[in-house]
């Protein structure tokens, strides 16, 4: 049975039914609001832990990705300062995609805003059942510097290849976004055949 904040114990107050913020009430319009809608949204600063990656689908759409660190510090019971690195997988689709694989270099510091989608499929070599979570972005913003960023250009081709630079009147604080992605899908209705990774 579902129980509304009015039918709680108080009259339906916030304040009495144990809704209460600290520093004053929560609002009934905001409460209502909060259930009636599910999100599923994930913003990350790291850095990348490779170059992208881009891929075309049997259908010509681009599909890049990458992966990214993110470093958190935390004392142990010792008091001594520890540093713990989770690595996310980045994957971004069509024009977001192009971007991506034309400016973006390993070690570079950038901004991702997206949700977390988890795929399954079958091994085409031993029939096996795989499984992959990894964070479909819609939003990429530049946070290294055009000077940062070719030197970590630099660092990743070691010499070799050519790199490119941001965009000229960018600088190294560019932000795009996936243009008409639906944000439900984060790309083209698709089948396993057509991922290429």
């Amino acid at each position: 049975m579902r129980t509304n904040v009015s039918d709680a114990p108080g009259g339906g107050s916030p304040q009495n039914s144990g809704l209460q913020a600290r520093g004053g009430g929560f609002p009934r319009e905001a409460f209502s609001d909060i259930l009636s809608r599910m999100i599923n949204k994930v913003m990350l600063v790291g850095r990348l832990g490779r170059d992208p990656e881009t891929r075309y689908t049997s259908g010509g759409q681009a599909v890049a990705n990458f992966t990214l660190a993110t470093d958190e510090t935390y004392k142990d019971r010792a008091g001594e300062r520890q540093k713990r690195t989770e690595w996310h997988r980045i994957v971004l689709w069509g024009k977001l995609a192009e971007i991506t694989q034309q400016y973006l270099k390993k070690g570079m510091l950038v901004y991702i805003e997206g949700r977390i989608q988890t795929r399954q499929w079958d091994d085409k070599r031993d029939g096996s059942k795989k499984q992959t979570t990894e964070i479909v972005a819609n939003t990429m913003k530049m946070l290294t510097g055009r000077g940062e960023s070719a030197a970590a250009g630099a660092a990743a081709g070691m010499g070799g290849g050519s790199h490119t630079s941001a965009p000229a009147g960018r600088g190294g604080d560019s932000e795009f976004d996936a243009g008409a992605m639906p944000e439900e899908h984060g790309g083209p209705e698709i089948s396993d055949e057509d991922i290429p990774f």
